[in-house]
């Protein structure tokens, strides 16, 4: 089937769509099969046949030591960020956060676009969007507890142990095989997200004829939808770990482990954002 993660759709190999069998790599470092069994050279039109750098499958390890580069640049990026706009005292002060967050996304989804379109992964512009998330949720870490009345310095640890620990769940039911990664799953998953999207678009245009649905304001059925939508960023992990099983089955290159740190990266900053609201709407009611 189909990716169901836009992230990891331009990539056939995390799709199980490849042409053809799959790359295998060998420790030498001067060669390269293709999988027909004989080394292959390139002539740059230097005279010369010329062997491609060499570089090894993605594996778990990789993937890992990817993420934590992308998710660090996120924690520290966004820990400057929030101490670079810290306290604040004045509603100019509050002004500010909210534009330099709101800047953050922007960027960040401009990057995120070009990440999901570009067919070859480029791992500045990953390290790029990680930061651009970092400035982002270091203002947005601010800016929403206290959009809640609720004190920043008391709910951000929260909210990050809280992600934290779900994410480590989900990775823990994903490998015990209690919940499978069937087309079905994809299919519901997916449905789900698509239709929360455009429940939060109507609440979005309802609010600025001043009759919002209050799914994202502090209430009851606010702090509902907010637990459906960790519940959804769950699933929607694990469909992450699911396509990054399928591209280390598939044989695939070092370098897609780049798209498989923006793909988790992606889905636990949504995580966090959500868990952020729901522990600042706890926190207020203090």
């Amino acid at each position: 089937m189909h990716s169901s993660n836009p992230v990891f759709a331009r990539s056939e190999g995390f799709n199980g769509r490849s042409a053809g069998p799959a790359p295998s790599y060998q420790s030498s470092p001067s060669t390269w099969s293709t999988g027909a069994g004989a080394p292959t050279d390139y002539d740059y039109g230097h005279g010369a046949p010329t062997t491609p750098v060499q570089q090894g499958p993605m594996t778990i390890d990789t993937v890992v030591q990817k993420s934590a580069i992308t998710l660090g640049t996120v924690a520290v990026v966004g820990a400057a960020t929030w101490f670079y706009l810290s306290p604040i005292a004045t509603d100019a002060d509050l002004s500010r956060a909210t534009g330099i967050g709101f800047v953050g996304l922007i960027v960040g989804f401009v990057l995120a676009m070009v990440n999901i379109f570009k067919k070859a992964v480029s791992p500045p512009l990953v390290i790029a969007y990680a930061a651009a998330q970092g400035v982002a949720l270091g203002a947005l870490s601010l800016v929403i507890p206290i959009q809640f009345g609720a004190v920043p310095a008391g709910v951000v640890p929260q909210a990050v142990l809280a992600t934290v620990l779900v994410v480590a769940s989900t990775l823990g039911v994903y490998k015990s095989g209690l919940v499978r990664v069937t087309t079905k799953f994809k299919r519901g998953v997916m449905i789900a997200g698509i239709a929360a999207v455009g429940l939060m678009l109507v609440n979005l245009v309802m609010s600025l004829f001043g009759a919002p649905l209050g799914i994202r304001g502090d209430g009851p059925l606010a702090i509902g939808f907010g637990l459906l939508m960790v519940g959804l960023g769950a699933l929607f992990l694990m469909l992450d770990f699911d396509e990054i099983e399928h591209g280390i089955r598939n044989g695939l290159p070092e370098s897609e482990s780049w798209r498989s740190a923006f793909g988790l990266t992606v889905t636990i900053v949504w995580i966090y954002i959500e868990i952020l609201r729901l522990v600042s709407i706890f926190s207020s009611s203090d």
